[in-house]
């Protein structure tokens, strides 16, 4: 691949793809052309080590888009890839900037990040007013648009637990590099062909230790954790919380909060403490740990190293008995029960002292 053939259409070799309308080459050409090299490297200082080589890039149909930021299929160094190309607005300066320190805080994190289940980086092209990043392409697309094609209710209990223990890993290692998502959401999380799923989009994601207040931030309202719409102070149990309401997604396969708008979920969320409505059927090892997760103290919220422990050992559990989440009960409820019966048993044996006491002086 001697040359950077701008948007050229790729056909899967077993699937048909369709052709670029007029409309959409036009389009395309507009945001590309920013891109267009000589066929070398584009590099500025500091980028060598993840700096692009144009003329190894095939750009296709684009899946994907935002409102400063459009996704496509292509190939890079003949591997499937997913282009993400980043617009600056020419009017707005200030977002322009704020875009550009959002995508080079993107890059950084995605350079670094090395997981089974966190997206794989390829490469990136920094050009001003066009930034580019080049990921791994997943074929299953986002857990939002696999989910969507469900019908409620549908997927069984084994998936869930396995879909959710792949983010639980993803967010886990993310954590402990020190990092907050902070959108964590279904469309954000990828799916491959083997039904893996993988934590993607990193642009507003954050060092712990600089993430400071919620302020100006601008994230999701239906995932969002009530103490970052209140613009708080938060940390990573911000992504626990999303976390929550992605399990809940996986439960049910609809978006939470759907009849309301974005702003009315913010509220209630923040001001009247809602929920998403877990379904009559959610076994209660999934709502034990949903309501845990999306707890408004964020002190109550476990980290994602015991979410992982819980997730894996209900996947121990269903291997040695498919009917577990029918008998299951929680290990606090559990604790709960026993400090009872130990309570009734020391309230009984000291009923019984004293009418022993008073039996005994009675015999003397």
């Amino acid at each position: 691949m001697k040359a950077f053939h701008c948007f050229k259409q790729i056909v899967h070799p077993r699937r048909r793809g369709r052709g670029l309308s007029l409309g959409e080459y036009n389009r395309a050409i507009s945001w590309s052309k920013y891109l267009i090299s000589s066929g070398g490297e584009i590099k500025g200082e500091g980028e060598e080590e993840w700096s692009a080589d144009m003329s190894q890039l095939l750009i296709g149909r684009k899946f994907a888009s935002g409102r400063h930021s459009r996704i496509y299929r292509g190939i890079y160094k003949q591997i499937d890839v997913a282009i993400k190309l980043i617009s600056q607005p020419e009017e707005d300066e200030d977002l322009a900037a704020a875009l550009e320190r959002q995508f080079t805080s993107e890059v950084a994190f995605l350079f670094r990040l090395k997981h089974p289940n966190i997206i794989t980086f390829v490469a990136a092209c920094k050009k001003p007013p066009v930034f580019c990043i080049i990921t791994e392409y997943l074929a299953g697309g986002s857990l939002r648009q696999y989910l969507h094609k469900q019908e409620p209710y549908s997927l069984p209990h084994k998936l869930v637990v396995r879909l959710a223990l792949d983010i639980a890993r993803g967010m886990h290692y993310l954590h402990s590099q020190g990092i907050l998502h902070r959108d964590l959401k279904s469309e954000n999380l990828l799916v491959g062909e083997d039904m893996c799923v993988k934590v993607a989009d990193f642009g507003i994601s954050c060092l712990e230790s600089q993430c400071g207040s919620g302020k100006g931030f601008t994230g999701t309202y239906r995932w969002m954790a009530p103490e970052m719409i209140k613009e708080k102070h938060h940390t990573r149990k911000v992504d626990v919380y999303s976390f929550g309401i992605v399990l809940w997604e996986l439960l049910t396969a609809l978006t939470p909060f759907q009849d309301m708008t974005p702003e009315q979920a913010a509220f209630a969320v923040s001001q009247k403490n809602a929920r998403p409505p877990l379904p009559a059927t959610c076994p209660l090892a999934f709502s034990h740990l949903i309501n845990k997760c999306w707890s408004t103290n964020p002190d109550k919220r476990p980290q994602f190293e015991e979410i992982v422990s819980i997730l894996e050992s209900y996947t121990e559990s269903l291997e040695e008995d498919p009917m577990f989440f029918s008998s299951y009960r929680p290990a606090q409820d559990q604790a709960i029960g026993n400090c009872f019966l130990n309570f009734t048993a020391s309230l009984r044996s000291a009923t019984l002292k004293p009418n022993a006491l008073s039996l005994k002086s009675s015999a003397t």
